[in-house]
């Protein structure tokens, strides 16, 4: 693939936010909504909320930009510690938020899970279906259900997440890390949804965790872009810090795995010379986009590439 990168589009910084993590695109008429999570502080722990921000068809200015759009989570619900990533797509009028909650353990850092928040006003504010999750954990599926993406295609919803394999302490005396696969659910409504059961991707790494997928339709087949880390000693080495991943499918059901076509590392230097991570591809005008993340998970901002060729 060949890839114009426009660089850094969004600093969090200017606007008095600190982190702007998983922009995720609305395309509307007159601009282009830019959906991510902010942190505020909660003690010494972080705090994602839902923000987002709204850009000219060109991206060449930044129209507005709106902190808070849905209410923290309540005392003791799967999202009580923050939402981080929120996946708007647009149905029949109304646009659906599909919120990844966060709620902190004693044993390990955190466990997850994918709820719902509905916006009747264009995408200005959501109201959450409901207190709980719409997608959780299960019997092989025991914990972190997160970053659900979600989709039409074929008649019907699909929706693209991770789940937990395990907790483990690679090294004596360190806390416990995750790793976590893509897996896949289907639904008729986009609120009671069924798992499919298997892991897509293959691994690329002895030690790899795969994150917020998300899935295009463009010129004639679906592809999904992804993130992929070691999954210890990520959060500063370069070598093991994220990067993204790439796969084709013709039906859904099958994915080859592409990274090598996919033609898009980490410059290095810059504040994306660290990890490129959390993308989102979208299409306006028969054009293929990609957001992106640079170091530190959206510390800096985000930024933007256009496919110019394959």
């Amino acid at each position: 693939m060949k890839w114009k990168r426009y660089g850094k589009i969004f600093s969090p910084q200017e606007y008095g936010l600190e982190y702007a993590k998983s922009p995720q695109a609305v395309v509307f008429e007159e601009f282009i909504r830019i959906y991510f999570s902010a942190c505020k502080k909660d003690g010494d722990k972080l705090i994602s909320y839902v923000c987002f921000a709204d850009f000219s068809k060109d991206f060449k200015k930044t129209i507005r930009v709106l902190k808070q759009i849905l209410p923290d989570g309540n005392p003791g619900c799967f999202d009580e510690h923050g939402i981080f990533p929120f996946s708007p797509m647009e149905y029949e009028g109304r646009i659906y938020g599909y919120t990844s909650g966060w709620s902190r353990r004693r044993s390990v850092s955190v466990d997850t899970g994918i709820g719902l928040a509905v916006s009747d006003d264009g995408g200005e504010s959501f109201v959450r279906v409901g207190e709980g999750p719409v997608l959780t954990s299960s019997l092989d599926e025991p914990f972190l259900v997160v970053d659900g993406f979600v989709r039409r295609f074929q008649g019907q919803f699909h929706m693209w997440y991770i789940y937990g394999q395990s907790w483990r302490v690679f090294e004596e005396g360190a806390e416990p890390d995750r790793i976590y696969k893509i897996g896949h659910a289907v639904s008729n409504d986009g609120l009671i949804w069924k798992k499919e059961g298997r892991r897509l991707i293959p691994d690329r790494l002895l030690d790899e965790s795969q994150a917020l997928p998300c899935v295009v339709f463009y010129q004639n087949k679906y592809h999904m872009f992804f993130c992929y880390r070691s999954s210890y000693d990520f959060r500063t080495n370069r070598e093991r810090s994220y990067r993204i991943g790439y796969a084709v499918s013709e039906d859904l059901k099958t994915w080859d795995r592409r990274d090598e076509e996919l033609n898009f590392t980490a410059p290095e230097t810059g504040w994306d010379g660290q990890m490129n991570c959390y993308p989102n591809a979208f299409v306006t005008k028969g054009e293929l986009y990609l957001l992106y993340n640079g170091n530190q998970f959206g510390k800096y901002g985000f930024g933007m590439a256009k496919l110019e060729g394959f």
